[in-house]
């Protein structure tokens, strides 16, 4: 017969063995670089990503900043180009002005320096009875008259007609008056006038007076600027006009 040797002491719990816990940790082994760099991009990337953040932060409030300063800047240049422009305006306007009284100023024609001209002019044959000044002729509409100091009308009486050749001759060689425009508008026969104080005798022959010319000339004053005709100015004795143009000229306000 066979007899059963059962232990059952190895079935009590106090003899079962116990399991190795160790087991479920065991460590890879073998090449760890790769786990330690993932491990260190890991740490490392959130690291850059904030330093990146705060980086960018830093140039944003800089750029802000000297975003607000260049807008002040542009405030400040903005402002000041106003006021030159002002300025500009304003001497501009100042220029405009002057240079207008200088135009104006430089077209003044003294009637004694053009007296004194006829004068020296007028043959001894021909005498000046009247003389007086004439408008611009009108100009087209919206258009300057062609000679806005007008002209001259001179009547008087001659010994012929030569002698009111003679005298429209000088006349067109004086720069005071526009030659192509200066010409004879009449001149007819009349009979010489007879002097105020001739003492008549009643029983004296009456005796025809003689005959002489009565001439009418018209001519327009020159446009010649006054700066440009100082010396016939100063041969006429127009002293005060030359040193006011001289003055302007030393100021630069009227060129030499």
């Amino acid at each position: 017969m066979y007899s059963l040797d059962v232990n059952f002491l190895k079935d009590r719990p106090a003899y079962q063995k116990k399991p190795d816990k160790k087991a479920g940790l065991t460590l890879p082994t073998g090449n760890l670089t790769p786990a330690y760099l993932g491990v260190g991009l890991g740490v490392c990337l959130p690291v850059l990503v904030a330093g990146g953040w705060w980086f960018l932060q830093g140039k944003i409030t800089e750029l802000e900043g000297t975003i607000a300063q260049l807008d002040q800047e542009n405030k400040r240049l903005d402002t000041e180009i106003g006021n030159i422009n002002k300025i500009k305006a304003e001497t501009n306007a100042v220029k405009a002005e002057t240079q207008a009284l200088v135009t104006v100023f430089d077209q003044i024609r003294p009637w004694s320096a053009m007296l004194q001209d006829l004068r020296d002019r007028i043959p001894a044959s021909v005498q000046i009875e009247n003389v007086k000044q004439t408008l611009p002729t009108p100009a087209a509409q919206g258009q300057p008259p062609s000679n806005p100091a007008g002209g001259l009308e001179i009547t008087g009486l001659a010994r012929s007609y030569n002698d009111v050749n003679d005298f429209l001759l000088t006349l067109q060689q004086s720069q005071f008056f526009k030659s192509s425009e200066s010409k004879i508008i009449t001149a007819t026969l009349v009979d010489a006038p007879i002097p105020p104080n001739a003492v008549r005798s009643p029983t004296a022959i009456p005796i025809k007076p003689p005959q002489i010319v009565k001439y009418t000339i018209q001519s327009s004053m020159s446009d010649i600027p006054a700066s440009e005709l100082i010396r016939e100015l100063e041969q006429k004795g127009t002293v005060g006009l030359v040193a006011r143009i001289r003055s302007m000229q030393q100021t630069g306000v009227i060129s030499k």
